[in-house]
């Protein structure tokens, strides 16, 4: 079930009377309320389509509704009743982000009109997960078209298919993206939770500016399989929840290896029951590196970092301040090379594994044509430039590209990340994640005020955390933790620690 010009195809939905109030509610919370019969997966699936109806023409968070999932939901309530065993999930409604695939009658559209009958009939590793846990795939939710792969000067969460993606906290405001409509679901309780997916940013920064918990993993802890691609060395799926144990119950249901994707290899070997080292004392005399130079970008959310670097000390952590001088070389170019080498590969392979009939671009050449012939459509507010970097790109055997991936991962990761833990002797890093959201801009486009502190992560492959901190001006700032690779269980019992002795997150108001 699509959601033509952002309105759920003119049915509005309508919750029963006196009905249960999902808001704010954690996935354990709903869990509860379902076991205790407070409320049923029905109704949450009617109560939450019925706040989609309502809030999504102001909001543009959700692309589409799963017409089956109701039905999922009575399933799961008979099941319950009938005292079945449960999944970690069972019943509860999950929001994914439009270009991770689902058996659902669903297109999976990246956001793009090229792919707007892309039925694909199967689910990806992320999805299949997810249903084996007891989830609903509620629907799925806009982003940045094309998870902001297609141009360098563009819009954060505006797609051709589901628009531009606003702010909950100000509707004039940037949801930062490109899993831009996942967050702003996720903030606004239009879902239980959502699932977003991460190259660079696409993860951390909405959830930071929309004041919710995101956490990116190491590369190769969950499948990408059937997920659109950017890049084999930094995609990767994510949980965006309103507090950490959500986060934490999420990674563990969607982690894991899978022959499908062979970056995961290892990670049954490095999954871990994430829920169980969530202690409020985890900080206790843990050596927390102040990444201080990837902060100092906006006074006002430095006053917020302070106040959380505060909250850090008083819950028994050393605050060791990094120099600078350890900070190692820029790597964005060699990264820039990387991702158009990769995204020229990864969407061609993956279109190849669509129906021709539903998808009549098979590669990115296809893709480049398609937008130039409906660029009223597809580029009104900016065009396709990394589209045509990435078409010029010579392939994987390319000895430039292959040195450039070497020397990316190394830089970042063994010679940064991980040197800098190693010569400070500290278990985590730590900056603000970025200033609170822009203004939405079709002339200026996006105006990113920090961000330094993920970018060494993501080209590393390794996790980046990201906690609300507080508020600037009543818009949301994330405080980001950062570790080595299949650090995901420290840094979210650092996360978790955090956020109950600081209480920083605040929900944004009800949108008229």
């Amino acid at each position: 079930m699509g959601i033509a010009g952002c309105a759920v195809l003119g049915l509005s939905f309508p919750a029963p009377a006196a009905a249960y109030d999902p808001r704010e509610k954690s996935l354990s919370e709903l869990e509860a309320d379902l076991l205790a019969g407070r409320t049923t997966s029905v109704e949450l699936v009617r109560i939450y389509q019925a706040r989609i109806a309502r809030l999504n023409p102001r909001l543009h968070a959700v692309i589409a509704l799963n017409p089956d999932a109701l039905a999922i939901a009575a399933k799961a309530d008979a099941a319950r009743a009938a005292g079945q065993p449960q999944g970690p999930l069972a019943g509860l409604p999950i929001l994914v982000k439009d270009n991770i695939e689902t058996a659902d009658n669903m297109a999976t559209t990246a956001g793009s009109l090229a792919l707007k009958d892309n039925l694909t009939g199967r689910d990806s590793a992320v999805a299949a997960r997810l249903r084996a846990a007891g989830a609903i795939i509620l629907g799925k939710t806009n982003l940045s078209e094309w998870a902001n792969i297609r141009s360098s000067h563009s819009i954060s969460g505006w797609s051709a298919i589901g628009g531009q993606a606003r702010n909950p906290y100000a509707l004039d405001r940037s949801p930062c993206g490109s899993s831009a409509g996942s967050a702003v679901a996720a903030a606004a309780s239009l879902a239980g939770a959502a699932i977003g997916t991460e190259t660079d940013g696409s993860v951390t920064c909405p959830a930071a500016v929309n004041g919710l918990v995101g956490l990116k993993p190491t590369v190769g802890l969950v499948s990408r399989a059937n997920i659109v691609p950017i890049s084999a060395s930094q995609d990767t799926a994510g949980p965006m929840t309103r507090d950490v144990r959500d986060a934490a119950l999420l990674l563990g249901v969607i982690a894991g290896s899978d022959p499908a994707d062979p970056a995961t290899a290892p990670a049954d070997d490095h999954r871990a029951d994430y829920l169980a080292g969530l202690k409020p004392d985890a900080l206790k005399g843990v050596r927390i590196g102040v990444a201080r130079f990837a902060a100092g970008f906006h006074p006002e959310t430095d006053q917020v970092f302070d106040q959380a670097l505060a909250t850090l000390a008083a819950a028994g952590a050393t605050l060791v301040e990094i120099d600078k001088s350890s900070v190692g070389p820029d790597v964005s170019k060699l990264e820039r090379v990387v991702l158009m080498t990769e995204l020229k590969a990864g969407l061609n392979a993956y279109l190849a594994t669509t129906e021709p009939q539903r998808v009549p671009s098979r590669t990115l050449a296809d893709l480049i044509a398609f937008n130039k012939a409906h660029a009223a459509e597809e580029m009104p507010l900016f065009g396709q430039e990394a589209f045509e970097l990435a078409q010029q790109s010579k392939g994987l055997d390319d000895p430039v590209y292959l040195a450039a991936k070497a020397d990316a991962h190394r830089l970042a990761g063994p010679e940064g990340i991980d040197a800098m833990l190693a010569a400070n002797n500290v278990s985590v890093l730590i900056a603000p994640t970025l200033a609170p959201a822009w203004l939405i801009d079709p002339v200026l486009k996006d105006r990113f005020v920090g961000g330094g502190a993920g970018g060494a992560a993501a080209v590393a492959g390794y996790p980046h955390l990201t906690v609300p901190m507080g508020q600037v001006a009543g818009l949301p700032v994330g405080l980001s933790f950062v570790g080595p690779a299949w650090s995901e269980a420290a840094l979210l019992a650092y996360g978790y620690a955090f956020e109950q002795a600081a209480h920083a997150r605040t929900p944004p108001p009800e949108v008229p």
